[in-house]
C-alpha cells in the first residue's frame, strides 16, 4: 500500500526497479496501491483506477492515457 510515501524520489526509482526484478525472477503478480503515476508506470502491467471502492477505469499500461489518469488522481 503505497510504497512510495514519503520516500526521496531517488529511492522511488530503486523500488521500482527491485519490484521488477522480483516479478521477472519469481514470475510472480504483484499488486501495489499507489498515487505517484510515474511509479505506477514504471512496475504496473495494468492499471486500475479506484474510487470509492468502484473501479473507474482499467487498461493495460501500454494503453493508458496518463493525462487521463493525472485527472483521477488530482484533488
Amino acid at each position: 500500500d503505497e510504497p512510495t510515501e514519503g520516500i526521496q524520489p531517488s529511492i522511488i526509482k530503486d523500488i521500482a526497479n527491485v519490484l521488477n526484478e522480483i516479478k521477472k525472477m519469481r514470475d510472480i503478480t504483484i499488486v501495489v496501491s499507489e498515487q505517484v503515476l510515474s511509479f505506477t508506470m514504471a512496475v504496473a502491467d495494468r492499471i486500475i483506477v479506484i474510487d470509492k471502492g468502484k473501479f473507474i477505469h482499467e487498461d493495460l499500461r501500454a494503453n493508458v492515457d496518463t493525462d487521463k489518469i493525472k485527472g483521477y488522481l488530482s484533488v
